[in-house]
Order: C-alpha cells, then sequence, then structure tokens
C-alpha cells in the first residue's frame, strides 16, 4: 500500500483545515438566524471569517485538534498492524507540518511527547467488513468540548429538571440538560452524539460514533428520529447561543443511538462537540491505499463570511498594553476591546507552577491568555504563530484569582467565563475577564505580529508554555468587569429557569 501514508497525511490535513460540507450548511443557516448587532452575531461573523481563512491558509481551524480518533473498517485479509504504522507516522508528520498540535501528554510525569504519540495516542479502532475498500474515518475533537461530554445514570435528579427516569422522557431530559451544562464552554453553537443504553464505555464510543452521521440526515428509528426533532425544535429557547454570549441558536445538530443495556443500568451517553466540529471519513484502494472517496470533503467551498468587517455591538476601546486600573474600571459588560502590546499565554501548567514561584515575566498591569497556540519555527529559529484560539477558562478558576493579586494582573483572555472567586478578585483589583471567540485560531493568529521570547517550553510543552506574543487588533468581548457584572452568571441562571418550563 505504497500511497497509504499520504492518504492519511491528506485526510488529517482537510480534517483539521477544512470545515466539512454538511457542517458549513449547518452553519450558514445558524448564522442566518442570529441578530448580526449581537455579540452572538459578532461572534458568528468572526468564526465565519476563521473557517475561510483555515481553508486557505491550509491552517488549523482551531488551535486545539483533539485526541485523533481513528475508526477503520478493514476487508478480511488486510493487515491492520501496517495500517497502524502508517496512521502514527501520518500524525507525526502532520504535527511536524503544523496540522495538528502536540497534544499528547505522559498523565504520570506530565511530559509531551511533541509529536502526538504515546500510550493511547492516537485512538484507533479496527473492525472487519465484507467491502472490499478500507473505510477511515477521523474526528478531531478539542479538549474543550470534550470536557462537556457527559454521562447519566438512569433514574436521576438533574439540576433546573427534576427526577429523570428510566424511559424517553427521561433521556429527552438528560439531553436538554447535557446541553445546559455545556454553556459557553463548549463553544455553541454545538452538535450531539447521543447513545442511550450500553456500558459506560460502549456508551460514550456509540454516542462519539453518532457524530459521523451527516448532520441532514433522518434517524431510521422512527422513536429516536421524534426525539431528535424534539430535542432540535426545543434547545435554541434555552438563549445560551454562541459562545454562551446568548442568542437566538444553540444547537445544530443531534444525533440518536441506542444499544441494549444491563437490567441494573440505563445510562445516557452524550458527547458534545462544537461549532469546529472537524471528522471526515475516505474511502482508501485495499491494494494500493489510495483515496478513491471522500465523504463530507468540500474542495473548493463558498465562502461563509459575508466580508471581512467585523459588525460593531455595543462600546468599543482601544487599549496598549500593560494596562492600568483606570483602563480596567471604565470598562463594563458588552463592551469591546481591542488590544495591541505584550501579552502572554497561560494555562493550566503555567497557572498552577506561578501559585508557588514567581514569574519569569513582569505581569503587572499585564495580560494573560488562556491559549495554547499551534506554533512553528523558521530554520532561523524564529517562532511565528500558526493557531492561536482561546482555550476553557473555567479550568484556572482554582488559581486565577491568587494570581491576579499576586501579580497584579489587569485582564485575563479565554473562553466560556470563570467562577464567583475570580469575578471578585476582579471587582477588588480592578482587572476584568475578555471573552474571545473560541475555535476562531487563524483570526486571532493574525492579531500577534511577533513572537518575542517563551518560557517553559521544555518543561510543559508547546500548548503549556508560556509564549511572549505582541498583540495588534486583538478582539475580545468584556463578559465580566470589575463591578461585579457577569454575562456568563445572567446566561446560566437565564437559561436554567427556561430549562425549568421545558421540563414541566
Amino acid at each position: 500500500m505504497e500511497q497509504l501514508g499520504e492518504s492519511l497525511l491528506q485526510l488529517i490535513t482537510e480534517t483539521a483545515t477544512n470545515l466539512p460540507s454538511d457542517v458549513r450548511r449547518a452553519m450558514k443557516r445558524g448564522k442566518e438566524k442570529e441578530n448580526c448587532s449581537t455579540q452572538s452575531g459578532q461572534a458568528l461573523s468572526i468564526i465565519a471569517l476563521n473557517i475561510d481563512m483555515a481553508k486557505a491558509n491550509v491552517s488549523p481551524i482551531c488551535q486545539d485538534t483533539g485526541m485523533p480518533t481513528f475508526i477503520v473498517h478493514t476487508p478480511v485479509g488486510v493487515n491492520q498492524l501496517v495500517i497502524k504504522k502508517a496512521i502514527r507516522e501520518a500524525v507525526e508528520e502532520a504535527t511536524r507540518r503544523g496540522k495538528l498540535r502536540p497534544n499528547s501528554v505522559d498523565s504520570i510525569t506530565g511530559k509531551n511527547s511533541g509529536l502526538n504519540l504515546g500510550p493511547g495516542t492516537p485512538v484507533i479502532h479496527f473492525e472487519q467488513w465484507e467491502e472490499d475498500e478500507i473505510e477511515v474515518r477521523l474526528l478531531l475533537k478539542g479538549g474543550g468540548c470534550e470536557n462537556k461530554n457527559i454521562q447519566y445514570s438512569l433514574p436521576a435528579d438533574l439540576q433546573h429538571i427534576g427526577k429523570a427516569g428510566r424511559d424517553i422522557e427521561g433521556v429527552y431530559k438528560c439531553i436538554m440538560h447535557a446541553i445546559w451544562q455545556a454553556q459557553g464552554q463548549g463553544c455553541a453553537q454545538g452538535f450531539l452524539g447521543v447513545c442511550i443504553g450500553g456500558d459506560r464505555t460502549s456508551g460514550y464510543e456509540g454516542a462519539k460514533e453518532q457524530l459521523f452521521r451527516d448532520v441532514g440526515d433522518t434517524n431510521h428509528e422512527p422513536i429516536l428520529a421524534e426525539l431528535e426533532e424534539r430535542v432540535m425544535q426545543n434547545a435554541d429557547s434555552l438563549g445560551i447561543g454562541t459562545m454562551g454570549f446568548g442568542g437566538n441558536v444553540t444547537l445544530l445538530g443531534c444525533k440518536i443511538a441506542a444499544l441494549n443495556r444491563l437490567p441494573a443500568s440505563f445510562f445516557v451517553s452524550v458527547a458534545y462537540d462544537c461549532w469546529a466540529f472537524r471528522r471526515m471519513i475516505v474511502r482508501l484502494n485495499a491494494r494500493t491505499g489510495a483515496i478513491v472517496k471522500w465523504q463530507f470533503r468540500e474542495e473548493n467551498p463558498a465562502k461563509l463570511a459575508d466580508d471581512e468587517a467585523i459588525p460593531t455591538t455595543g462600546r468599543e476601546f482601544s487599549f496598549t498594553t500593560p494596562l492600568t486600573e483606570s483602563d480596567v474600571r471604565q470598562l463594563k459588560v458588552g463592551d469591546v476591546v481591542l488590544l495591541a502590546g505584550p501579552m502572554y499565554t497561560g494555562r493550566d501548567e503555567l497557572h498552577k507552577y506561578l501559585m508557588t514561584h514567581d514569574a519569569p515575566v513582569d505581569l503587572n498591569g499585564g495580560v494573560i491568555y488562556h491559549c495554547g497556540p499551534v506554533m512553528m519555527k523558521d530554520e532561523d529559529g524564529t517562532w511565528h504563530v500558526k493557531a492561536a484560539g482561546p482555550t476553557t477558562s473555567i479550568r484556572e478558576e482554582p488559581y486565577q484569582a491568587d494570581i491576579i493579586r499576586k501579580f497584579g494582573l489587569r485582564a485575563v483572555i479565554g473562553k466560556g467565563g470563570m467562577g464567583k472567586k475570580t469575578l471578585d478578585a476582579l471587582q477588588e483589583h480592578g482587572a476584568v475577564y475578555l471573552n474571545a471567540i473560541g475555535g476562531a485560531a487563524q483570526f486571532y493568529a493574525e492579531k500577534f505580529t511577533k513572537v518575542t521570547g517563551v518560557d517553559f517550553l521544555d518543561k510543559f510543552g508547546v500548548p503549556e508554555a508560556l509564549w511572549h506574543l505582541e498583540a495588534k487588533g486583538f478582539l475580545a468581548v468584556v463578559t465580566m468587569d470589575s463591578h461585579g457584572n457577569s454575562l456568563h452568571a445572567v446566561v446560566e441562571r437565564e437559561s436554567g429557569e427556561k430549562l425549568e418550563l421545558l421540563a414541566v
């Protein structure tokens, strides 16, 4: 199979950089339903522009390329060991080329392998079938939406819903709760794969398999088709909206399957995927490994962005870092901020480190960006930002308030918002939380004009290192201000109240 390696590399590249055709259609419908002058509308304009940029640049749509998950169907007699070796080599090469971010971390030592290889990485499932061709399915599902997966064991008592029993109505309640709990942390507008039954392992596998269905198809099982339609009709009424900003559209797809279960167990497993819904399928010639057919790939898709202008949604402020307290105190929830000057990336490992160590840079008045970028180095040793959207901020909630007070931060940028502890620190110290648009990795990569340094690269790996970046025109929305206001808390509360009405 002399063409197998190149075919797999092409599959990885296309999946990471070219949004599937059915997802594009769903995104277009969602964009048309949203008011462009709202925060959700503005976010969708940025997302559409980002999708177009990723295709044109052949660069990752989202910087978090997730855990590469391959499902391979092979004819009887095909050597699966050869395919497994080729997949690993293709993943390594795609990582070297910047199509995948190095995401494989040793769970014991915390060491990043740097090439997306290690025990359990990538995920590869094989199954034989009676067809003549090889089928390879690839899912790139980022950590932010992976963390919003949820599994229920019925009967259950659910927040805002109450009792969910062991029946289809109970399943419906679980799915609606799953949408609500994702909020903006899963980068809505989102997609769901759901599996009823099975055990804890097969349930999640079944849920993820549903993500390979066409967004526009109809379930062959009438009861499940009705349930999918009911979820889609009611999900948007929660008002969570794009990025959890509030809005008309929250869910773009829901696909449900059912497996037999044990009498003692009734699981409902939900796989949440974000708007950057990256999955493709190829058929390969079993002798040569050449690609015979694509599914979901659109070679020359129409642009999603109407133009490159971003609509104005309210007050706009332009600042150059470092920021002062007076800069920050004038900002209120809903304001749009354009930043220039030095910014620093910081995620889980850095925040944990800074709790007990000094910072290698002066963070007084500074901005920390919750981001794990995709970075590439030139032959002369110069680093360049290839993809740089925000990561989910709530993971830093145990640390953020202390870091703000200790180092004098004035702004934190991420997605999905943070909790009361951070909100209190913003009010006390005079700092602000800025919500960047999740997944918009190409849009934000262009806002960094220079990489001026890096700390902890060997210690933490590329995604977790402290990158020194020079920004120009970096756009984000104030969603938590220094006056005790949080858009995230408001949307969560109001959507919870709406959920209660749906569950009656």
